[in-house]
């Protein structure tokens, strides 16, 4: 592995863990001991303390404890292998040589970054230059200034089709190093490869470091085909992992700034201008799991701020049930909603900081918002109805993973349910409302304030919202893949046992199973797919227990030998660390003999192929899953034939995923199979 354990106890022996602390807190001698304010929440009493003697600080405020790596973990939100880099620097160490393909594929990265750079240099340039003047024009109409375009970075791409690539080509980059950067669009039907930007104002996207990975482009024709054109995944960019404006974003959360989410870059940039530094946005997607565990590293309670309409109604919908299994005590989100009509752009332009402080001081709660959508559901005036109604919201509180959490969670829907059907009408529920409708039923919906955020004269109301029928897995009969009508809907069956709605009681995936079982049987994977393999969206609870043990297994030890010895330790390790009922499952999820590169001994050639093949099924079902929930959310509220046809198309590709993944137990050529299966 890379980072042995003598490197990092070399690496705390060398560094006090005070003189790393300092440049986040100001610290006072106390005795043997340093003191200082939290660097985690705000206080006005220090109860932040250091110890170099026994290289640990421990925070009486957050109860959080940890060395050096540890700290610059939690305050730059980084991962261990960044971290790591990092006090390497400080210290003057030089890192550990890496094994050979882990350094070729570091290397190959390093001379990626410096395409990049070029690229955003080269855009830069020509926005301040003679073709840039039409973009400047724009950007003025939007009140970016010259100096906050500086400030992001900002470019222009012109509409001739060759013009980076001569300029890269000049600089000496070879046309495969622009290709695999997503700088070029290339292809066998493309005889002579051509920029992929042209005739778009460019906002560099850069990762925690501050290097830039990616691009996005805004269209200066409005009859362009796409608004927005995003880089493709390469391998810099996973738009899923990333948030623009992070760097800025993660500083400014530290020091105190609220952390808000919105959905562009010119919406960042808007807030930005009006003073609100911690504003990022996803890249081109609905939020990710990987980008909510982003935000929880530098906030506790993020604020996601969506456009009062339907659209926006729906993101929050669909972002509330992505935290939901994730929620950890005191980490939670927060939600504002905008006045219909306006993004934050418009709002900050017109009405300037303090319009932008009246949205966030008006935002609710995550569990507010989801009892503002069941309740605002349907008609409740009936007992069956009301049964149905405390169903759906126990199945949501059950997919909540963390016990703490779940039970406070049941408390408090418990009491809104009382309060709502078992005593004299009353209004409830923070910014959001209901309102009885005669005989002690309660009527949610568009009339009154059944379940809307407050927001001036306006009230967000939200609509009819998926629900499940059973929560069986396996084959479902015809009618149970039907959408009903009535008060209540029935999402479709591969939604229903999707990470976003099962919660704890489902079975472990077979693909989930193959993965993990792929890790402990080559465990060589981890050396240069460290950040992949944490960055998977893993929707079983034991399944992402497991992953964190066989991660944390392969940092902490030196694996020597083949690699059946360190499969064997790597398994050792795990049973200690008290997994052995997570490696009984996993065993019996899905046996190795069906997926020959899952299995010890099978050659490199062959487990990297079915790797691959498997996170990109695993990454596109999660996508689809997604999309599908999106479609029958639309469907609900239209029912029109655009939207069947979404529908029908989502779970066709979603059959067709199915259908590939079968393939993967046709790999295995190389580790002899079909020589041996003869």
């Amino acid at each position: 592995m890379r980072f042995t354990p003598q490197f990092l106890d070399d690496l705390r022996a060398r560094l006090p863990v005070s003189e790393v602390v300092s440049k986040r807190v100001k610290l006072k001698k106390a005795g043997r001991e340093w003191k200082g304010l939290s660097p985690f929440q705000q206080e006005k009493s220090p109860s932040f303390f250091v110890n170099d003697e026994k290289g640990f600080y421990h925070d009486f405020s957050s109860g959080k404890h940890g060395d050096i790596i540890n700290f610059v973990m939690e305050t730059d939100g980084c991962a261990f292998p960044e971290a790591v880099e990092r006090l390497a620097q400080m210290a003057g160490v030089a890192l550990p040589a890496a094994t050979p393909d882990a350094a070729r594929h570091e290397q190959r990265r390093k001379t990626l970054y410096d395409v990049m750079d070029l690229a955003a240099k080269f855009f830069a340039e020509t926005l301040v230059g003679r073709d840039g003047a039409r973009a400047r024009g724009y950007l003025a109409d939007r009140s970016i200034t010259p100096a906050v375009q500086l400030q992001f970075g900002m470019g222009f791409a012109t509409e001739n089709r060759f013009a980076l690539k001569e300029y890269l080509g000049a600089a000496g980059i070879p046309v495969p190093d622009m290709i695999e950067a997503g700088l070029l669009i290339a292809g066998d039907d493309i005889p002579v490869p051509y920029d992929r930007f042209r005739d778009r104002v460019m906002f560099p996207i850069v990762d925690a470091r501050g290097r830039v990975i990616a691009f996005g482009g805004r269209a200066m024709k409005k009859d362009a085909p796409a608004k927005y054109l995003n880089s493709p995944e390469t391998p810099l960019f996973h738009k899923g992992d990333n948030l623009y404006n992070l760097p800025m974003a993660r500083k400014a959360a530290h020091d105190g700034a609220p952390l808000v989410v919105v959905e562009g870059y010119v919406d960042v940039i808007a807030m930005v201008g009006v003073g609100f530094p911690g504003a990022v946005a996803p890249l081109g997607t609905a939020l990710t799991e990987n980008q909510l565990q982003l935000l929880w590293r530098m906030a506790d309670e993020p604020i996601l701020c969506f456009d009062g309409d339907k659209a926006g109604q729906k993101a929050a919908w669909r972002a509330a049930e992505l935290a939901l299994p994730h929620l950890k005590p005191g980490k939670s989100l927060r939600f504002a909603l905008l006045p219909e009509g306006q993004d934050p752009d418009d709002l900050a332009r017109s009405g300037g900081r303090a319009a932008i402080e009246d949205v966030i001081a008006a935002s609710g709660s995550l569990s507010d918002l989801i009892w503002g959508r069941e309740i605002g559901a349907g008609d409740f005036r009936t007992p069956e109805r009301r049964a149905a109604l405390e169903a759906r919201i126990n199945e949501l509180s059950n997919g909540i993973r963390d016990d703490v959490v779940k039970k406070y969670y049941r408390q408090d829907m418990t009491e809104r349910l009382q309060r709502a059907f078992g005593g004299a009408p009353r209004n409830f529920g923070g910014n959001f409302g209901g309102n009885y409708a005669g005989g002690g039923g309660f009527r949610g919906g568009a009339g009154g304030a059944g379940g809307g955020f407050a927001r001036g004269p306006k009230a967000f109301t939200p609509g009819p919202a998926g629900r499940i029928s059973g929560g069986g897995r396996g084959n479902a009969s015809a009618a149970s893949q039907t959408i009903h009508r009535g008060p209540y809907q029935v999402v479709s069956p591969q939604l229903a046992t999707s990470s976003i709605m099962r919660g704890q009681r489902s079975a472990i995936s077979r693909r989930e199973a193959l993965i993990v079982q792929s890790l402990i049987n080559h465990p060589w994977l981890l050396h240069d797919r460290l950040e992949e393999v944490a960055a998977l969206e893993l929707a079983h609870p034991e399944m992402h227990r497991l992953r964190a043990g066989i991660i944390a297994a392969f940092a902490n030890e030196h694996h020597h030998g083949d690699e059946a010895e360190q499969s064997a330790e790597m398994r050792s390790d795990l049973v200690k660390a008290g997994y052995s009922e997570q490696l009984q499952h996993v065993e019996q999820a899905v046996t190795t003999q069906a997926v020959w590169a899952a299995r010890p001994g099978a050659a490199r050639e062959d487990v990297l192929s079915t790797w691959t093949q498997l996170v990109a099924l695993h990454r596109q079902w999660h996508s689809l899953l997604r999309e599908l929930k999106d479609a029958e959310l639309a469907l609900g509220a239209e029912q029109n034939d655009t939207n069947y046809g979404w529908l029908r198309d989502v779970k066709a590709r979603l059959a067709e995923v199915d259908g590939i993944e079968a393939l993967i137990e046709g790999f295995g050529e190389s580790s002899g199979r079909f020589q041996r299966n003869t």
